[in-house]
């Protein structure tokens, strides 16, 4: 298992299949305005990054060549909350540690948007930064909508943003 995250092989993944999806992977389509590929996306990336597979039972992230996948690796809430309860209880695989400083925020680490209902809606990862009025802001690539390097704030409408330190 890898040690360590690599934040460049994720980014450079980002990069490459933002706004052209991956064949190898299926696409999940937005339906009605519901659910889409921003997961999928995220999980992607960090698997390029180095992010190992995790078959555990209680709470599983992978993907298999036959397009199936685990609910962590495809629903943002799942997502979310399997990186914080992986850091919270140390576990030997993929991490979010949540910061609130968003000068702490490296390429590769990721954001996900709560809605005003309190759930988890979408993800997205860190690509490039820009420096806006004197503040260094997180640029995101993603999916449904499919953007490259798109200033995180006009991703979607959303109550809060939070921020995932990845740590491997």
């Amino acid at each position: 298992m890898p040690n360590k995250y690599n934040r460049v092989l994720a980014t450079n993944y980002a990069i490459q299949y933002a706004l052209e999806p991956n064949k190898k992977y299926k696409f999940y389509e937005l339906i009605n305005g519901n659910g889409g590929d921003c997961t999928n996306f995220v999980s992607q990336c960090l698997r390029a990054g180095g992010a190992p597979m995790d078959y555990n039972n209680s709470r599983p992230w992978w993907y298999d060549v036959r397009g199936k996948s685990s609910i962590c690796w495809a629903v943002a809430n799942s997502l979310f909350w399997y990186l914080k309860t992986n850091q919270s209880l140390n576990r030997n695989f993929i991490k979010g540690l949540e910061v609130e400083d968003r000068n702490e925020l490296e390429i590769g680490d990721l954001i996900f948007y709560e809605n005003y209902g309190k759930v988890i809606f979408h993800a997205a990862i860190i690509t490039s930064f820009i420096e806006e009025y004197g503040i260094i802001e997180p640029r995101i690539s993603q999916h449904s909508y499919n953007q490259l390097n798109e200033t995180y704030k006009k991703s979607y409408d959303y109550k809060k943003a939070h921020f995932l330190k990845i740590i491997l």
